[in-house]
């Protein structure tokens, strides 16, 4: 007969529940769902009670039970850590599916990887850990069609999960019953070889223990000595990895200590190997050097009475606990914060623990990666539902070069979720991914440039610089030279001398920059920046200390206040801003003395100053920037293909870089299907007006942006 929910709440496995908490669920359950998972729900709670979980776990374990839909869900009055906790456990449900999918889990590396990326809160593990076990356990002893489909799970997902978090406790029988039902003539043969022998082995078990209890109470330590079972799969497991037949194998007589304090685990081991002889080899100190899911012990093999091997394994209580219930165990020990920092390195590991393709929980992870959380990963699938692993901030493209080179070299679009989106889209864990692709490889060299955003794993911009590589000197020298010669004259720096920034770049010839440029090796917005260094470090040399300090007077027209100027042997003259270039500070400027406005301030290049100058020569003098603390105002022209949300991409651009927007002013032309913008900006100096043209430049469907 199926649960109620008053005899769910009777159960002595949910005796931590309170008061609150009960009411909470007969409020939220007044009846019980039909076909609900109330079958093996006892089962559930009862092991989650072995592994001490709180009150929040058991709730949450109890509504997933009653199968309740998304929206009924979110009606119930459930706290914040409960809602958290049935989120990841509706996560397993997508890993089952795309297992399934997946023939079985072709990739359950790459499915466990995505369930933990999937889990914000840790106790989730031990609740679907403890579900899986119990429905896993009715299964089996039903006979039912499911057993076999579960078993095929718990091998690929639960049992490598429980195995790698330490729950030994649950990890045994999961591996035992899925073998039991996957390989059932191999799980017979040891089963019937284990009963074989067993009541010699336990006799001698026996007669081994007292001698050692008698050893270690006669040093004045306190320990308890026990049997310690074996589990038929890690027999299995071992023989096929060692090659040994079931005789061969050392651990099949072994006890267990269990002490108080470390110090009590080396004192215990002193006394083994001094009462037997060692195992050569056979000795393996896990205290001073825990296994990777914090397992620690110490484990030895001695040759015991009558010649027969042995081991022994020695470790405290508190490190037994951890053995048995892994991570859950900490919800145990927490003692004076120690189980705090302790959970908190357990977190970090975990999210990292399923990059090791190996299942054995004695190997060790790569030195360093405690530190690396899954956080900084995301996990995206495949059209077949394939995981594939990406960093954080991953694009579609990066998604395409991860697949495959060609995949990559050939891509031309992407779909997330069957909807298209741009090549920079920023994916998220769970998405799934199809790449549109050309017949022929095709990179694109805007791929590399940094400020377009389109790739962010530094593995998918080695490939694509690779492939222009490839190329002969001479289409790269072209290419790069197109790409500087672009940004500079959206920059109003055509005619800029590049020769004295080559050092900046470790480049000898203009020639060497191009291909630095064509390879993405390097931005043009850097060589912009290198040159307007070039020229503050220029004027500052040629500004004697005598000049003097000219105040600039805001006219009446101006909606800014000017930046300062230095004007050789001149003080109190009136200075605008020629509005015909509009110089912002860091740019080389000089000054042109009109006879009714006072001195005005042009770009060294503007077109305007050279046939005034040319006319009258007297007129020129020079001039330049003293500080860029105030700001400048200067006109931007961009074209773009005509869609929705641009005009808001643009102003929430500018409100990014915290700048003052003084107009954007729209052309649309309905035949090209292009906008055509204004805009006017307010800018510190040049420095901060290229970055600003660079980002603008890099939204979705910007064709150009130059400085008017």
């Amino acid at each position: 007969m199926p649960l109620m929910l008053d005899e769910v709440l009777a159960l002595p496995a949910v005796s931590v529940l309170r008061d609150t908490d009960r009411q909470r669920l007969e409020r939220s359950l007044p009846t019980l769902p039909q076909g609900a998972d109330w079958r093996w729900l006892e089962n559930t709670l009862a092991l989650l009670a072995t592994l001490g979980a709180d009150a929040q776990m058991l709730v949450a374990a109890i509504v997933d039970a009653a199968g309740l839909t998304a929206d009924t869900l979110k009606a119930l009055p459930l706290e914040a850590g409960e809602a958290a906790l049935l989120e990841g456990l509706a996560a397993e449900q997508q890993v089952r599916a795309l297992h399934a999918e997946q023939r079985q889990g072709s990739d359950p590396e790459g499915l466990r990887r995505l369930l933990l990326a999937m889990t914000q809160d840790l106790r989730v593990v031990p609740i679907l850990l403890a579900r899986h076990l119990a429905r896993l356990r009715h299964a089996v002893a039903e006979g039912s069609d499911e057993a076999l489909a579960l078993a095929k799970l718990t091998r690929d997902i639960h049992a490598p999960l429980a195995n790698r978090l330490g729950i030994w406790q649950l990890k045994w029988e999961l591996e035992d019953l899925a073998f039991r039902v996957l390989e059932p003539d191999a799980y017979r043969r040891i089963a019937r070889l284990l009963d074989d022998k067993r009541r010699d082995r336990e006799d001698y078990i026996a007669q081994f223990r007292r001698e050692l209890s008698e050893a270690v109470a006669a040093a004045g330590i306190q320990a308890d000595v026990a049997g310690r079972p074996k589990h038929i799969y890690s027999i299995w497991r071992k023989m096929q990895k060692k090659n040994l037949p079931f005789e061969g194998l050392y651990d099949l007589r072994a006890v267990r200590v269990l002490v108080d304090e470390t110090a009590q685990c080396y004192a215990v081991l002193g006394l083994v190997h001094a009462r037997w002889l060692p195992v050569p080899g056979e000795f393996d100190d896990y205290i001073a050097r825990p296994k990777a899911n914090d397992y620690r012990s110490l484990h030895t093999c001695v040759v015991g009475p009558g010649g027969k091997i042995v081991e022994v394994q020695i470790r405290t209580r508190e490190m037994h606990a951890h053995a048995e219930l892994g991570v859950a165990a900490h919800w145990r020990y927490k003692e004076g914060g120690a189980g705090d920092a302790a959970l908190e390195r357990k977190v970090a590991w975990m999210r990292k623990l399923l990059d090791a393709s190996h299942e054995e929980g004695g190997a060790d992870l790569q030195a360093g990666l405690d530190h690396e959380l899954v956080e900084d990963r995301i996990y995206a699938l495949s059209p077949k539902g394939e995981v594939i692993d990406l960093p954080q901030g991953a694009t579609p493209l990066d998604f395409a070069y991860r697949v495959h080179t060609e995949v990559g070299h050939r891509c031309r679009g992407a779909k997330v979720d069957g909807r298209i989106v741009p090549l920079d889209y920023k994916l998220n864990t769970g998405q799934r991914v199809e790449i549109m692709t050309g017949k022929v490889s095709e990179p694109r060299r805007d791929w590399l440039l940094p400020g377009n955003r389109f790739l962010v794993s530094a593995r998918s911009r080695e490939k694509v610089r690779a492939w222009f590589r490839k190329l002969d000197r001479e289409r790269n020298q072209q290419a790069g030279r197109e790409i500087l010669e672009r940004e500079l004259k959206r920059m109003g720096q055509a005619d800029a001398v590049l020769d004295d920034i080559l050092p900046r770049f470790h480049v000898s010839s203009i020639e060497a920059l191009w291909i630095q440029l064509a390879l993405g090796e390097i931005g043009p917005h850097q060589v912009v920046r290198a040159l307007g260094e070039a020229r503050k470090a220029t004027q500052a040399a040629a500004t004697e200390p005598a000049q003097a300090a000219l105040i600039m007077h805001k006219t009446a027209d101006d909606d800014a206040a000017r930046p300062g100027v230095s004007v050789a042997g001149v003080d109190n003259l009136l200075v605008h801003i020629a509005r015909c270039c509009q110089p912002v500070p860091g740019e080389p400027v000089a000054g042109y003395l009109s006879k009714r406005r006072g001195l005005a301030m042009h770009r060294a290049n503007c077109s305007a100053l050279q046939r005034m100058v040319a006319a009258d020569p007297a007129r020129w003098m020079p001039v330049s920037w003293e500080d860029a603390g105030s700001r400048q105002r200067v006109e931007i022209a961009m074209t773009a293909i005509d869609r929705r949300y641009l005009l808001r991409d643009v102003s929430n651009l500018i409100a990014q870089e915290n700048l003052h927007v003084g107009n954007i002013h729209g052309n649309s032309n309905t035949r090209d299907g292009r906008t055509r913008l204004t805009i006017q900006v307010q800018v510190r100096d040049f420095d901060q007006l290229s970055q600003l043209i660079s980002k603008l430049a890099a939204l979705p469907g910007v064709e150009d942006v130059r400085r008017n």
